[in-house]
């Protein structure tokens, strides 16, 4: 499988629903009111729960994946910049923007909400993108 190259972009989606939020907290121990409590969450800036933003972060993992080649994920930078609701899906968009060298590579990293036409998060990853069994 080749790598990916400069100019290559993937995309993934994921619909967050109340099921994908309350694991996400059982699995991290994130068990923060403002995730699984609809009472509390309605009375913060939100207005009601919302989903861990390192959520919208792993769709930009699955987004990375599915660029050429084997990627392993080095570093990420991200701001979080609106929230995700349940019953949303978050739409991640990657694009590589500069061969790094030794197989390493820049991608630029966004996710968005498509029913609000908002973006969630944006930031830049580097990773490294090798054949398939690390040979030619």
């Amino acid at each position: 499988m080749p790598v990916a190259t400069v100019g290559e972009t993937a995309t993934h989606a994921v619909s967050i629903t109340d099921e994908t939020i309350e694991t996400f907290a059982a699995l991290s121990g994130d068990e923060n009111p403002i995730h699984v409590d609809d009472e509390y969450a309605t009375e913060t800036m939100f207005g009601g729960r919302v989903a861990h933003g390192i959520l919208s972060a792993a769709v930009v993992s699955g987004a990375l994946a599915r660029l050429s080649g084997d990627i392993v994920y080095l570093s990420q930078d991200l701001s979080f910049e609106n929230p995700v609701f349940p019953g949303e899906t978050v739409e991640a968009t990657v694009r590589v923007t500069d061969d790094l060298g030794g197989d390493r590579l820049a991608v630029e990293t966004t996710a968005t909400v498509p029913e609000r036409d908002e973006r969630v998060l944006s930031g830049e990853a580097t990773v490294l993108s090798v054949p398939h069994g690390g040979g030619d």
